[in-house]
């Protein structure tokens, strides 16, 4: 067989099964009008809920799609990953936005759940989990690169091995009108962030935040009240 044309040969030779897998994957993966329409069909009967206007880019990827839910006007940009493995799952509502390359993962079967609210928009790369639960209210902004871990592991056993301790782990809130600059990070510890508070770009949130804070540093301390 000519190196050539390799894959075009391939591709005459597919049984029915994997044709419709292939052009699945193709329109999946393509980065046009039309594409975005056909995916939008598709998944209309894939996922737990799906509203009107929505925008699905390509290379998305829905673990467990009944399990997700996307109100009205959500966008999820190209390369974005969401991961339900919980019956509570992940919900967008009303106009939220995912950009470029975001992942989503509930993690644990049990508990574990996502819900972004009304029209949060959270940055490219950002990394957000939901061991138990994670709710990020109304109108907040995460920049780029954020990651919210809501699980520690223990360690104090030198004759174990780490993955074999076990775990901390809590519920996160972020309360209305938040905004984490770029490349924050907030752990099982921190809880909850209160509305209205900002966290400067770098900062490792590691205990709960009043509302209308602006906490800054490793680990995040508050410096001011917005508006004093």
């Amino acid at each position: 067989m000519s190196d050539n044309y390799f894959f075009s040969k391939l591709f005459t030779g597919l049984p029915a099964e994997e044709l419709e897998e292939y052009h699945k994957t193709v329109f999946l993966n393509m980065d046009s009008k039309f594409a975005m329409e056909k995916r939008y069909e598709y998944y209309k009967n894939k996922l737990r809920f799906m509203g009107k206007d929505i925008k699905i880019g390509p290379g998305v990827r829905f673990v467990n799609p009944e399990n997700i839910s996307l109100g009205d006007r959500a966008e999820i940009s190209a390369h974005c990953t969401l991961v339900a493995s919980s019956k509570e799952g992940i919900t967008m509502e009303e106009g939220a936005r995912l950009m470029y390359g975001v992942y989503l993962d509930t993690e644990t079967p049990d508990k574990g759940y996502i819900k972004i609210g009304k029209r949060v928009y959270v940055g490219t790369g950002t990394c957000l989990h939901g061991h138990s639960g994670l709710e990020i209210g109304d109108d907040s902004l995460l920049a780029q690169n954020i990651t919210i871990t809501p699980y520690s592991h223990i360690f104090t056993d030198p004759e174990k091995i780490i993955y074999a301790q076990g775990g901390h782990t809590n519920k996160i809130t972020l309360g209305r009108d938040c905004y984490l600059g770029m490349s924050v990070s907030v752990v099982f510890s921190a809880e909850s962030i209160g509305e209205g508070s900002i966290i400067g770009a770098g900062s490792v949130v590691v205990k709960p935040i009043p509302p209308f804070s602006v906490a800054v540093g490793v680990p995040a301390k508050v410096i001011k009240k917005r508006g004093s």
